[in-house]
Order: structure tokens, then sequence, then C-alpha cells
């Protein structure tokens, strides 16, 4: 069963594990054991995932915490029947606290860090640097990274490679190791998930080593990974005496030449269960929409005037302007009009670009509006609407969060949802497939279908993005955009037993039997 609640998918940063680790030591758990908990899981991943390796296991140890944890690694390894060696980097008369004590009890020899001594050598783990460094390296750590490379060794990180920075997304400034797995602890960090760092991470498997779950509650994370954990809790099942008014009435902008665009927005507001779905496109279009979807309404829309009227419906609780739409003064009227009309409202493609050069305008209204904005732009438009923000998804996602007042849902392949009060998820599991043209369309049809069954924007946003990439996974290699909203009913099925509200349609069937 999937926590309720959000435990577990928190993500903390480097100063939030610092306090994790601060917080269970003064509630009585000894560093010490803290530390070979983490050694010891970093070892039985080794034997579980690499028993099958002849040499040796060279541990490579770093001079803090992480070096210690490299000390219970090796020394549970050659318990076990490994062969092990353990390299230091600097002398082991400079290790202090847990890490000395982990130190003393490793009775092994004790080699010097060299780069050249790698010939018998069949996995390497880097217990050099953990996930706080924060310069690039250099010398004999620098030099060991490269020649492990060199050498095509497989390398088990413990917590974040060496060279990555753990609250950071971006490449790294100089030498990295390239890891198979990363076993870290607790919870993830920012680097395990935002590319490119996620790809120097490998697989990543958190061990829990005793560090009570009653800390969060302290820590109090504004970062999570996007996972039903996070939003099922608050997802929009329909009890059984719903009717489809309860489910909400979204209103999506169609487009007059790019019709498709819109087909498939709304086709994918309807899977995922809003009740109805109407959309506004010009007279001369009209056709073509309404023969497309015959469970979608068609409203003939001409002027700015008629958009606005089409609002006026106050069960039009949610809208979509912008997939399709153009780059014109109408998208632009329709996008304010809705924002005026203080409807939930979801802007993407055209409805974006539109903005550009004119953000001041749009920022002020979503700042008064009284419904939720959800902005979705990939990174070109992201550019366009946000000029001069920098760094990874993280930061540029929650930067323009603040600066717009509104979610914003950063695209790629590490998609970051971005509140303004920097609450964040990022998600750390999308098909390459998806990256083709017509899916962010769908996206935001989820997203305003989501919206208008009143979840709240953060995590209709998040559970959008989740569900389309488990939807493009469930389909396979060749997917196109049209084959996602008829792939949701599966991801949905599944979550709904997840979420322990599975319906024996069997039993309803009897009942009119």
């Amino acid at each position: 069963m999937l926590s309720q609640d959000g435990s577990g998918a928190e993500i903390l940063t480097v100063e939030e594990m610092y306090s994790a680790d601060r917080l269970a030591i003064a509630g009585g758990v000894a560093g010490r054991d803290l530390m070979e908990a983490a050694g010891t899981a970093v070892a039985d991943s080794v034997l579980l995932y690499e028993s099958s390796r002849a040499g040796a296991v060279l541990v490579l140890c770093g001079p803090g915490n992480n070096g210690g944890d490299g000390f219970v690694v090796a020394r549970r390894l050659k318990a076990a029947g490994r062969a092990v060696r353990l390299a230091l980097l600097g002398d082991r008369s400079a290790l202090t606290g847990d890490a000395a004590a982990a130190a003393a009890d490793w009775d092994g020899e004790i080699e010097v860090l060299d780069p050249a001594g790698l010939e018998d050598v069949a996995l390497v783990v880097d217990a050099l640097f953990g996930a706080g460094l924060n310069r690039p390296l250099d010398g004999l750590s620098a030099a060991m990274v490269e020649a492990v490379e060199r050498a095509g060794l497989p390398v088990l990180a413990v917590d974040v490679p060496s060279g990555l920075a753990g609250d950071r997304g971006d490449a790294p400034d100089g030498p990295a190791f390239r890891a198979d797995r990363t076993v870290t602890f607790f919870r993830k960090k920012p680097a395990h998930l935002i590319v490119p760092a996620r790809f120097f991470c490998g697989d990543v498997q958190v061990a829990q080593i005793g560090i009570p779950e009653s800390v969060l509650q302290e820590i109090s994370p504004r970062l999570f990974e996007n996972s039903p954990a996070l939003w099922l809790a608050g997802f929009p099942w329909r009890p059984a005496e719903a009717h489809k008014y309860q489910a909400g009435h979204a209103l999506i902008s169609g487009g007059t030449e790019m019709t498709g665009a819109a087909q498939l927005a709304s086709r994918a507001a309807l899977r995922i269960g809003a009740g109805l779905v109407s959309l506004a496109c010009s007279p001369a279009s009209l056709p073509i929409y309404a023969l497309a979807n015959p469970s979608v309404i068609t409203l003939a829309v001409g002027a700015a005037a008629d958009f606005v009227a089409a609002l006026a419906d106050p069960r039009r609780n949610a809208v979509l302007v912008g997939p399709g739409n153009g780059v014109g003064a109408d998208t632009r009227e329709r996008a304010i009009a809705a924002l005026e009309a203080g409807r939930s409202l979801v802007l993407d493609a055209d409805a974006l670009t539109v903005f550009e050069g004119r953000t001041e305008e749009l920022f002020k209204l979503t700042a008064a509006s009284a419904g939720e904005t959800v902005l979705t732009p990939h990174d070109g438009e992201f550019r366009r609407l946000f000029p001069g923000i920098a760094g990874d998804p993280l930061e540029r996602a929650r930067v323009a969060a603040a600066q717009s007042g509104a979610i914003v849902v950063l695209k790629g392949p590490d998609t970051v949802v971005a509140a303004p009060d920097r609450r964040a998820s990022i998600n750390g599991s999308a098909p390459p497939w998806l990256a083709t043209a017509g899916t962010g369309d769908v996206l935001s049809g989820m997203i305003v279908g989501l919206l208008a069954q009143g979840m709240p924007a953060f995590l209709a946003a998040g559970a959008a993005v989740w569900i389309h990439a488990q939807a493009a996974f469930a389909f396979g290699p060749g997917m196109i955009s049209e084959d996602l909203p008829d792939a949701l009913p599966k991801v949905l099925a599944r979550l709904s037993d997840e979420a322990g509200r599975a319906v024996d349609y069997r039993k309803i069937v009897n009942n009119f039997r």
C-alpha cells in the first residue's frame, strides 16, 4: 500500500540531512551506530548485486564521515569472505570522531590512494566524499576518478558520487565518478533526481539506517520526489453517488489551424476524470472539433467577448489556454479573460509565448486572480517567459514560481513542479519517448481535468506529471501523443488499487439482475 501522507517522498538538502543526523543523535541514536548501519547497507548492496564479480573490491575512503562509512564497508565485506582492499585519501591520524572509531575497527592494510593500483580490482566503492562537497575534485582524488574511468571499472557510490554536489543537479565542475549504483541514506538528495547529475548516480538505493521518521517534523522539508505518496490522498476519486457536474467542467481554448493540440488536451481532460469538457473554437473550425470527439462540447467563439461569455457559466470552473491557439492577441486576451474571471487556469504553449516581454502584465494578473494558475513551459518557453533565471531545473522553477505567483511545471526529463512558497517536486522517471509532438498538450489537458475536479494546483500538476509518465511507460517505445489518453485508464486502475479504492464492478452488475 502506498503512503497516504507524503511520507517517503521527501527529498533532503545536504543541510537538512545534517540536521536529520543531529536530531537523531540528540534523540539517543549513537553516531557510531548510524555509521555502522550505513556501511553495512553498502556492503549488503555489494554482496547482493556484485557477488559474481571475480577480483577485489577496492574501497576508496576519504577524510570525513563518508570515509568512515567506507571503513565499515571494507570490514563487513572482509567478514563475508570477499577480497577487499582499502585505500585512504590522507593520513589515518587525521581521522576524527566516528570515522576514527570505524578505522580503528579495521584490521586490514590501509593503502595510500594510488591511481596506478587498479590491476586486480573488480569493483570500486567510492567513499571519498559525501554530498556536501562544493568544490571540484583535484589532485589524487581527481586522478583516481580518471583512472577508474579509463579502466572501465564499475563503481558503487556511497551517498553521492564524489565530484557531485548533493544539492545541485547541474554537471560537475571537474571529474566525478559515474556510478553504476549509489546507496544513500534515509532520504534522497536533489542530485539523485535532477539531470544531468542523476546520470552520474546510476540506480539509487535508499537505506534506512536508524534515523527516526519523527525528525522530519522538525526539518519540514519543502522538496519531494514526485510519486503517489505525495498526492494520492488528495486524488479526486468519484464516490458511488457522483454525477458529472460534481466532477467539474473544463473549458479548453481551441486554435483555428493547429486543431490537434486542443483535441489531445480535451481527450486527456476527460480521461483523467473531468465530468464535462467544452472546447471554445472559431465558427470555421467548429466542425473539425465536433467530428473529432463526440464526448466534447463544442462552442463557437469568435470575438474575445464570446470567450468572456463562455466563462460566465460558473460551472466551467477550470480553463486551459494555449495549445495550438497561435501566438497572437486573441490568445493573450483569452488568457487575461480567464485570469480576470478567477478560474483555475493552465497556460501552456502559445499562451506562454504571447507574454514574452510582457511578463509584468501576466504576473500582476496571476497574483490578483482568485483562481490558481499553472504555467507549463518547456525549456524554450521558459527562457522566453523568464529570461535571466539561471541554475539547475529545480532552482529555475522555484525562482519562476516565486516571481509569477503561479505553479510552474518546468518540463523535461526531470520535470519540476514548483510553488511560490518553495514547495517543489521532482519527477525522477520518465521515458525518452515522451519527447514527441503533442505530449505536452496531453499533459496540460490532464492538469486542467484534475483542477476541474477540485484538486489543488500543486498536487494536480504533480499527479498529472507522474501519471503522464507512467502512461508512456505502459505503452512503450513507438508511442505517439494520441496513444497517451487511452493509456490512462490502466494507470488509474492501478492507482485505485493502491489507494484502496478498487471497485468490484461484478457486484454492481449483479445488483441490477
